[in-house]
């Protein structure tokens, strides 16, 4: 049977072999013109590798082999796929999850240590009665397998709900990225209206928006008061009451109180570097002011709002581009806040505590219901079941508050800036070139009109380079007769 089927396995594989060499021999002589050519190709590339240096040759290979989608493949955000499974366990020692929840892993290894070795000497002694009561430490599984639904699902839905705020923190900052970048090309477009010196006011107000936002959001001080210079020290007067968390009122501990006073955090002072960001892209002259605001943030939208309405009117910068300037300002005052409502609206506090609650009793009776089948296994186990549960409950408490350092925010405030301070010296030098540019087009229509005036015969027609020229109202591929009237009147 077996010699039979290895003559059917080489009948199959000569079929094959016969059916390629036909097809190859049908191609024509185009194919095997094709590959002496190729094979020539082969030789005197051999060739000339052996007459050039190793080091000639290796560069030349390289370079003519080397893949097309060479860095394409490199990790972006510090995405992990399957492959990196290894690397992750390598690192567990180092994760920060580890560390926020090391004290409750701990405490449930021990306790779950202690229930083993009680169970230990309690079932080797030789009464009765101690043995009676090792078997009593020994319940049944099923309540346990019942509550872990109910357990998942509270876990799931807050990790979940947690997981949109992050997500909406990141749409947010997404929309000041992409206002500031209209705002900034807006005031490039209209540039001659705006004036170089309002202009660079204004980017300056824009990049120096996120980096107030992000110290608006986050609380701390920026630095302290002794590392800084005397002659550049600025202190920020903030508010001598600060709102904590509003999951926080009406709560126990503050005598179930609803009165805001109650649930204040004590002042402190806060120090800034003038020159450093975003203090430095501020007009000296209004530090002071930014260092009183309550609301830095907004005060920077008040503030680029004030420098849009004086804007001069004109031709090219009407009400309805003014009118949309304000639009995009309003879209950051809207940012400011979107971010204040996920900054000071924590998850419901009965919600977080019940879930809490109800994942510590499960985890200190876990013990119990392995005991008898895993002995001084015990502690172990439970600990790896804790770290897997109270990380599930610590992952939805991180990105709880995106803001505290699940979003880069300092990448976003960088990118923010160089987006809009970066090509502010060659819009400048643009700037300059079409004013030259228009001079020069207004010299020539000067000196036109005062030849047409001196001319007392009849009308001529004005070049059609003047009437397409942007300060003229007309536009026409003609050359319409104008009267000497006319001619006065454009040249008033």
């Amino acid at each position: 049977m077996r010699l039979q089927a290895c003559i059917a396995l080489a009948l199959l594989l000569a079929a094959d072999t016969e059916s390629f060499t036909a097809t190859r021999t049908r191609s024509g002589s185009g194919f095997a013109s094709r590959t002496q050519q190729q094979s020539s190709q082969r030789s005197s590339v051999s060739r000339r590798k052996r007459q050039l240096p190793t080091t000639t040759s290796a560069f030349l290979y390289s370079a003519q082999f080397q893949p097309l989608n060479e860095g394409l493949d490199d990790k972006v955000n510090n995405r992990h796929s399957a492959n990196d499974y290894w690397y992750n366990i390598r690192t567990l020692p180092s994760s920060t999850i580890l560390r926020e929840i090391g004290n409750p892993v701990l405490a449930v290894f021990g306790w779950s240590t202690a229930v083993s070795v009680l169970h230990h000497l309690l079932a080797s002694s030789g009464r009765s009665a101690l043995q009676v009561m090792a078997s009593r430490l020994c319940v049944s599984s099923a309540a346990h397998s019942f509550l872990v639904s109910s357990l998942g699902l509270l876990l799931v839905f807050r990790t979940n709900s947690a997981y949109q705020r992050f997500n909406e923190g990141r749409k947010i900052w997404e929309q000041i990225l992409s206002v500031s970048r209209n705002l900034s090309r807006l005031s490039c477009l209209y540039g001659r209206e705006i004036g170089p010196s309002r202009r660079h006011r204004i980017r300056n107000l824009i990049a120096a928006f996120p980096y107030l936002l992000r110290h608006h959001i986050r609380s701390g001080c920026l630095c302290e008061q002794g590392s800084i210079d005397e002659r550049y020290r600025l202190l920020l007067e903030e508010p001598a009451q600060q709102m904590v968390e509003t999951r926080h009122e009406g709560d126990k501990r503050c005598g179930g109180s609803t009165n805001p006073a109650d649930h204040m955090l004590p002042p402190k002072e806060c120090w800034v570097d003038r020159r450093n960001l975003p203090w430095s892209l501020i007009a000296p002259g209004a530090l002071e002011k930014v260092a009183k605001a309550r609301n830095r943030p907004l005060w920077i939208c008040d503030r680029l709002g004030r420098e849009i309405c004086d804007i001069p009117y004109g031709p090219n910068f009407t009400n309805r581009e003014r009118q949309h300037f304000l639009s995009q300002v309003e879209k950051l005052t809207d940012a400011i806040g979107k971010c204040e409502r996920i900054h000071q609206t924590a998850v419901p506090l009965n919600y977080a505590r019940h879930s809490l609650r109800s994942l510590t009793l499960w985890l200190l009776t876990l013990p119990f219901t392995m005991v008898k089948d895993l002995g001084f296994m015990t502690g172990p186990a439970a600990a790896v079941i804790a770290w897997l549960m109270f990380g599930i409950y610590q992952i939805g408490y991180s990105i709880e508050d995106p803001f505290q350092g699940s979003l880069r925010l300092s990448i976003l405030c960088d990118a923010i800036r160089e987006d809009v301070m970066g090509n502010l010296d060659d819009d400048d030098q643009d700037m300059v070139e079409d004013q030259a540019r228009d001079s020069a087009y207004h010299v020539e229509a000067t000196s036109w009109i005062d030849d047409a005036a001196d001319n007392t015969l009849a009308p001529t027609p004005l070049p059609p380079q003047i009437l397409t020229s942007k300060y003229s109202v007309v536009t026409t591929t003609k050359s319409p007769l104008f009267s000497m009237a006319d001619y006065k009147a454009l040249e008033q």
